[in-house]
């Protein structure tokens, strides 16, 4: 069978090399058929406003102020960068990007531990499950949750954890598809309810305050706050990851580009539900194309699309996302308020109870609710996605085990993902454990952003390698996100025993 020129460069770490054909036409996408053919940047989107939009956003804004929002422009901008550039690899080969990893040397085994212990650390831990339960237990209850109240949170944490496995099982046909549409249903109903509350009981004040947050402005102290004095390092860090999706969110975009059909993906199949859907034969090795002029003409027509899908959707979405939220909190909340206890979820519902009524009060519980169950969803789907194309694509065993069925595979992992998140979910609060994986997520972005970077001006061939100036943005990212881990290991520019995480892991664990 025939190969690609880069034949053996793709397959020196043990990989099968790649196989051959032409670029698929892509979809007609002009006018509002674009919005029948963009879909990743939605998942994405949806499940960032569920985490650093929700609750650490918020939360850091409270306590520190909004010119922290200078966080959130820098961050989203190079994570939507960095998405581009994973979707750029799956448009070429029909893989993941982290199979394109695995590609790399030492070897495979050693990128597929690497990756896959990283997606647990950070998106084991059931934070928004837990999370959704203090908004349920308020809407049930009409009261804040309290250390009393413990065991009936978890109980209702445990039900939505459930509920987010059964929704995967039971998903359609296509669980990429799935996603997209009950993304697109929060994106709209979610911002749209946002920016009507914003309007009717946010200042004109506290709208000039966030939009020049977003350049590090402080409008109270008039100058320029870009690290606040006493800072929460563990909480800054962690919403400095989840300004936008974070880590192994940001990962996975290329695999429901690959399940969407982007690019080379038409080719290589897709991963089904477990019912409702069918077997799919799902390629374990990449089908790639010669750069013609009629492919390359179609790789522009694909790429216009990537764009659309990730500028338009998930970098507007992200940095709206972030700013009404950041509104509503802090124009509810005393300023230096700490949430961080069982209620984070209800903690806007209970304040805006003094504004508009219980119907307010209501409406806000519901979509904390609804938007911290959505993004369990999104992560759960994300991480088992992800481990069950590395096993795919690097284990001849798992394929022989499953008999060539990747549902089988994607499954498996997913019971083994919930078994843990029952356990989990009894260590501590939940927003403790959403800081612990968001700040893994950080530390994610510091070694994914180089090597999708090696990955792409390595194996793809010339004509589709990114310019520098992309080249030169995927190491800032690496850079702003290692300042961050810093920051957080160590608790500040200056090591301080008394802030850092290294030095106090039981603190910050919270036990």
């Amino acid at each position: 069978m025939a190969t690609s020129p880069q034949a053996n460069e793709e397959s020196r770490s043990g990989l099968e090399p790649w196989r051959k054909a032409d670029l698929p036409e892509p979809p007609p996408s002009h006018g509002l058929r674009i919005f029948g053919v963009i879909g990743p940047g939605a998942i994405l989107l949806g499940g960032s406003i569920g985490s650093g939009e929700w609750l650490l956003g918020p939360a850091a804004f409270v306590k520190h102020g909004l010119a922290l929002l200078w966080v959130t422009t820098v961050a989203v901008v190079l994570q939507t960068i960095f998405n581009t550039e994973l979707i750029r690899y799956t448009l070429y080969t029909g893989e993941p990007a982290v199979t394109g990893f695995m590609r790399t040397r030492p070897h495979p085994t050693f990128w597929a531990w690497w990756y896959s212990a990283l997606a647990f650390l950070q998106v084991g831990w059931p934070a928004w499950a837990g999370s959704a339960a203090g908004a349920i237990f308020f809407l049930w209850s009409g009261r804040l949750a309290t250390l009393e109240d413990a065991d009936l949170v978890y109980a209702i944490g445990v039900a939505a954890f459930l509920a987010c496995a059964l929704v995967l099982v039971f998903g359609g046909r296509r669980i990429e598809r799935t996603l997209e549409v009950l993304n697109w249903i929060l994106i709209v109903f979610i911002l749209g309810t946002l920016l009507v509350l914003c309007v009717l009981y946010a200042s004109r004040e506290k709208w000039a305050a966030t939009a020049a947050g977003f350049f590090g402005f402080d409008t109270g102290s008039r100058r320029f706050l870009f690290l606040p004095e006493g800072a929460d390092w563990f909480l800054i860090g962690a919403f400095a990851a989840y300004s936008g999706m974070g880590g192994i969110g940001n990962l996975s975009v290329s695999n429901y580009a690959r399940d969407k059909g982007y690019g080379m993906g038409k080719v290589v199949g897709f991963i089904p539900a477990a019912v409702g859907g069918h077997r799919v034969n799902l390629a374990h090795s990449g089908t790639v194309f010669e750069p013609s002029s009629p492919n390359l003409l179609r790789w522009r027509r694909w790429w216009r699309i990537v764009r659309v899908d990730q500028w338009g959707v998930f970098f507007a979405g992200a940095i709206l996302g972030m700013a009404l939220p950041a509104m509503l909190y802090t124009s509810t909340l005393t300023p230096g308020t700490e949430i961080r206890g069982l209620a984070i979820a209800a903690e806007l519902a209970h304040g805006m109870s003094r504004h508009g009524g219980p119907w307010l009060t209501l409406l806000l519980a519901f979509l904390s609710a609804w938007v911290l169950f959505k993004t369990q969803l999104d992560l759960m789907e994300g991480m088992t996605r992800s481990v069950t194309d590395i096993l795919w694509s690097g284990s001849p065993r798992c394929r022989a085990w499953s008999k060539g069925d990747v549902r089988r595979i994607y499954y498996s992992v997913l019971a083994a993902l919930v078994s843990f998140g029952l356990i989990a979910l009894r260590l501590t609060h939940p927003i403790i454990l959403l800081q612990l994986g968001a700040n893994m997520a950080g530390v994610i972005f510091v070694f994914a952003a180089p090597h999708i970077l090696y990955v792409n001006t390595r194996l793809l061939p010339k004509e589709l390698r990114p310019p520098l100036w992309r080249r030169l943005a995927l190491l800032a990212m690496a850079l702003f996100y290692g300042f961050f881990v810093y920051l957080w290991l160590l608790g500040g520019l200056v090591p301080d025993p008394a802030k850092g995480f290294l030095f106090n892991i039981s603190k910050h664990l919270g036990f």
